[in-house]
């Protein structure tokens, strides 16, 4: 058939009307938002709350070191962040370049042209060869031996294509006259109408819900915002507390007389103050009730309504007030109704001790020490073939609960095998490897000569690497060359075999016939088998196809040599086919190979309490087959509930499908929203959804899933879709991210436990000695040095403790649990509380003894304080590890240089900080006895998890 294609004109129209053939460009984040959006961490909101405070008080009191410290502690924290996922950003854009200017052959105007693919419109004539990439939706006008690769949109890597309807198989995912954009041609070649471009393709389909926003909120998140929120209602409910203790007392039991009046107004300011800080305190106060189990939502007004509206209304509500004092004789214009400056300074004093509790309250290191555990693991997952992108992402892994994972280019190799092949039928091996050489149309690419790469059909491209590691191995290009191929009869899914007549090397120029095909349509044709021998052959091939391997069989003839057989047409070779008389030389079980670290890795997750489910286009006997492979699939307890196919999914309405899923192991001719659909289920169960995949059709589960992770090779598509990128494509590799991101999280847990002991022990003596009448005996810069930079050096070295394997024997936490354990609530309290009592107790021995408390004393208290927390970072990182806190300590290189650091810190603040420490140098005597009497808080740690090993044993 002869086709003219579109004239210029035309290709205007279709353009106008139905768009270019160029994918939307997934949106990228701005810098500066991407900046910005570090800010909504929980913890780093409520560290911005407690700075803007801090500088409150710096105002009052004319010293910034808190503040700074705060502001410090919050930019370096966003900024390390930011800096990371833009570092990941860079390599993963390099991984992922995509070329659209590729050229593609059309018909346009009678005329055979190259054009760039983004250049292709809706009814372009497009011609298709092998090798080529299918570069819009098309319907097939002509196909001869047309075997496309579907395997980035279905999961198939071989779907044949044909343009008689009779032929088309009836549980594709897709007609079998169509073939689609991001597909490619393996074998044969045909003609095409374009019907559809660009976004409006199945692959921009997929692509565009890749981009969407899932709006999932990680877990590390969801249990950073719970820690936030405690510490913001502790903080607040010891800061009104001690304000009101205060002032009641100053009010009551004070230096002062008050009037009804000067107190009525007063209560009039602290009226109007509440008011206008609505937004600071009614948020706390909800968080209380979501703390206790009863959450309530915040009311609409104190959400919408901005600062100033509250401000205003903050002084209407003052003026009221006093307005109402006027019809008791209470003039606010009077001088003498208000309290005087220094009763007025003093209730402003009991204000900034408050504020200071609540600033004291915020652990500063927390933020740094999250984003030190995510940046160092993101840099040392990179060398275990893990390019994370988002920075959570690494941890979320940790959380995962079910693995939701594709078949083709993750569980198998995505390359065909020949797994079986049996030629002992007594045809001499120089002729089967002829055969398989010459009665063929593919090729092999051996650019890389350890590894040589299939051209065309991937079944054919299997038996020449079979060849290819033969011993010794045969070069099938040499093979070729030496025999004449005279005619040749392409493979049709008709006649269901492929034929090649050749003047042979192997039988010294003797005309053969080869065949090889289906091996109930080549047997049908041999003759010379006993029937036993047939009925064995045919059972071992029932076999080979019950495990979904596609089987082959092989044949021969010599013919005579007086024939014109240059001039045999097919249907000639047809005829000499159906002859019969044919020798049978033996049969092939080929598919694609399970990769080796599969099943072990498989096997790993499942003893970690993760499901693993595959969700694959490719048939449901393939599938079960690849799952009873990697240990999934279990043919005597799993059946009918444990798989589905998509088309059987998509029938189902949510609430079945929410009963179903639970169960589900297998789901085979899935389609993208299938895949999309089996996520949101999973999650709408509470489960934390991992999903592999490298195709384009994996793309909207991998982006609606809690982690998404793509394969180095895989389409540029689902990269974009992803969080992590596999660059060994390895399924080995996501059992390493599991482990990794349990292993954060456990790190961000041991600080959370050091630094919350710091400043349990600091809030408890602010807010005793607060309401008992005196102040810590510790300066602004000693607070920052134990409060900022010690901590964020802890933070550096509980990050950087190296992942435990002991990890992957636990079951996944659950979305539930508070980040602090119920040991670790133990511990924080009962620690704390001790650091508290030896501190007071020392501070009374120093008050009561000698001349009282020096700057002498006051060194050795401060040095003290810091040992105390120094030998807790020990304890620390001992948590959960089953081990006592010397265990692989050597090993541990970033934790004792940290260690290190701070004891170095220490000395030389104590020895050269002066005055701007409020310290004197200490005698080496006094620096022995203060680190030996602090270690005592390891000791005692040790001999705890001495009997909690013990026990365990028992």
């Amino acid at each position: 058939m002869i086709h003219q294609g579109l004239t210029p004109q035309q290709v205007a129209e279709s353009r106008e009307k139905h768009g270019s053939n160029s994918l939307t460009p997934p949106p990228r984040t701005p810098l500066w938002k991407l900046f910005l959006e570090k800010f909504s961490d929980p913890v780093i909101r409520i560290l911005l709350i407690a700075a803007f405070l801090s500088l409150g008080i710096s105002f009052v009191h004319g010293e910034y070191y808190e503040t700074i410290g705060i502001f410090c502690a919050i930019f370096l924290a966003t900024g390390v962040a930011f800096w990371f996922e833009v570092d990941a950003a860079r390599k993963f854009d390099i991984l992922n370049q995509v070329n659209d200017d590729s050229p593609v052959r059309v018909v346009r105007d009678g005329q055979v042209r190259e054009v760039g693919k983004k250049e292709i419109v809706v009814g372009d004539i497009i011609l298709l060869e092998t090798g080529d990439e299918v570069p819009a939706d098309a319907e097939l006008l002509e196909a001869v031996s047309l075997q496309v690769n579907e395997s980035n949109l279905t999961g198939e890597p071989s779907a044949p294509k044909t343009v008689h309807p009779e032929e088309f198989k009836k549980d594709a995912t897709y007609p079998g006259n169509h073939v689609l954009r991001g597909t490619t041609v393996i074998d044969g070649h045909g003609i095409a109408r374009v019907i559809r471009v660009g976004d409006a393709t199945e692959f921009g389909k997929v692509a565009r819900q890749a981009t969407v926003k899932s709006e999932e909120i990680t877990p590390l998140n969801r249990q950073l915002d719970r820690l936030a929120k405690l510490i913001g209602v502790v903080g607040f409910a010891l800061a009104l507390v001690t304000f009101l203790a205060l002032f009641l007392k100053d009010i009551f039991d004070g230096q002062d007389d008050f009037t009804l009046g000067q107190i009525g107004l007063l209560g009039a300011v602290l009226a109007g103050a509440a008011v206008a800080l609505v937004k600071v305190w009614v948020p706390i106060v909800y968080d209380a009730f979501y703390l206790a189990g009863k959450p309530k939502e915040l009311p609409a007004a104190v959400e919408k309504l901005g600062w100033m509206f509250w401000l205003v209304f903050g002084i209407l509500v003052f003026a009221a007030v006093a307005a109402i004092g006027l019809l008791f004789g209470v003039n606010p214009l009077s001088a003498g109704s208000w309290i005087g400056l220094d009763a007025a300074g003093r209730i402003l004093n009991y204000f900034m001790v408050a504020v200071t509790l609540i600033v004291v309250a915020v652990p500063e290191g927390l933020p740094m020490s999250v984003t030190l555990s995510l940046a160092l693991s993101i840099r040392k997952m990179l060398r275990s073939n893990n390019l994370v992108r988002k920075m959570h992402a690494c941890e979320t892994m940790g959380a995962t609960t079910v693995i939701c994972t594709d078949k083709t280019g993750t569980l198998t190799k995505n390359q065909m095998s020949v797994e079986a092949a049996h030629f002992d039928f007594g045809v001499p091996e120089t002729l089967v490897y002829e055969g398989i050489a010459v009665n063929t149309t593919a090729n092999l690419n051996r650019d890389d000569a350890a590894h040589p790469k299939p051209l065309g059909n991937p079944t054919e491209g299997a038996l020449l690497l079979w060849l290819d590691k033969r011993s010794p191995a045969q070069n099938y290009a040499e093979l070729r060359g030496a025999a004449e191929t005279v005619a040749q009869l392409p493979f049709s899914t008709r006649h269901k075999y492929m034929a090649t007549i050749v003047h042979s090397a192997a039988l010294n120029g003797e005309t053969i016939l080869y065949i090889k095909g289906a091996p109930e349509m080549v047997l049908a044709h041999c003759a010379g088998l006993a029937d036993g021998q047939r009925r064995e052959i045919e059972a071992q091939l029932l076999d080979y196809q019950g495990k979904a391997m596609r089987t082959l069989g092989f044949a021969y003839r010599a013919l005579p040599a007086d024939a014109d057989y240059a001039h045999y047409d097919s249907d000639r070779i047809k005829a000499l086919v159906a002859e019969g008389g044919l020798t049978f030389a033996g049969f092939t079980a080929i598919m694609d190979p399970v990769r080796g670290d599969v099943p072990a890795a498989v096997t790993e997750c499942m003893s970690a309490g993760i499901a693993v489910k595959i969700v694959t286009g490719d048939t449901p006997g393939t599938a079960r087959e690849i799952g009873r492979q990697i240990g999934l699939w279990n043919p005597a307890t799993d059946g009918p509930q444990n798989e589905i196919t998509g088309v059987e999914w998509e029938a189902l309405s949510d609430e079945e499908a929410l009963e179903r899923v639970e169960s589900l192991k297998i789901m085979s001719r899935a389609r993208p929203m299938d895949k999309q659909r089996l996520v949101r289920m999973l999650q709408r169960r509470g489960e934390v959804v991992a999903v592999t995949g490298d195709g384009t059709n994996d793309a909207p589960a991998l982006n609606f899933a809690n982690v998404g992770l793509s394969m180095g090779s895989g389409t540029s598509v689902a990269k974009e879709a992803s969080d992590i990128t596999l660059l060994d494509d390895s399924f080995a590799s996501i059992a390493t991210a599991v482990m990794w991101g349990r292993s954060v999280y456990r790190n961000i847990q041991r600080f959370v436990l050091f630094q919350l002991t710091i400043n349990v022990a600091a809030l408890t003596i602010v807010f005793m000695g607060s309401l008992l009448g005196f102040t810590l005996p510790l300066t602004v810069t000693q607070m920052l040095w134990v409060n900022l930079i010690m901590d964020t050096f802890a933070a550096g070295a509980l990050a950087s403790l190296p992942p435990d394997k002991r990890e992957m024997t636990h079951r996944p936490r659950r979305t539930s649990d508070f980040i602090i354990s119920p040991f670790m609530r133990r511990s924080i309290l009962w620690t704390g509380f001790g650091f508290v009592a030896a501190l007071l107790a020392l501070l009374y021995v120093f008050g009561h003894t000698g001349d009282g408390i020096t700057p002498y004393k006051l060194s050795v208290f401060f040095t003290v304080f810091v040992m105390l927390q120094f030998w807790n970072m020990f304890n620390a990182k001992a948590y959960a590890s089953g081990h006592t806190a010397f265990h692989g300590l050597l090993h541990d290189t970033g934790f004792l240089i940290v260690a290190s650091l701070i004891v170095a810190g220490q000395v030389l603040i104590v020895s050269f900080g002066g005055e701007v420490f409020r310290v004197v140098p200490l005698s080496l005597a006094d620096w022995t006895l203060i680190i030996a009497s602090t270690s005592v808080v390891l000791w005692i740690g040790e001999l705890i998890r001495l009997v909690a090993r013990r026990r365990e044993r028992k």
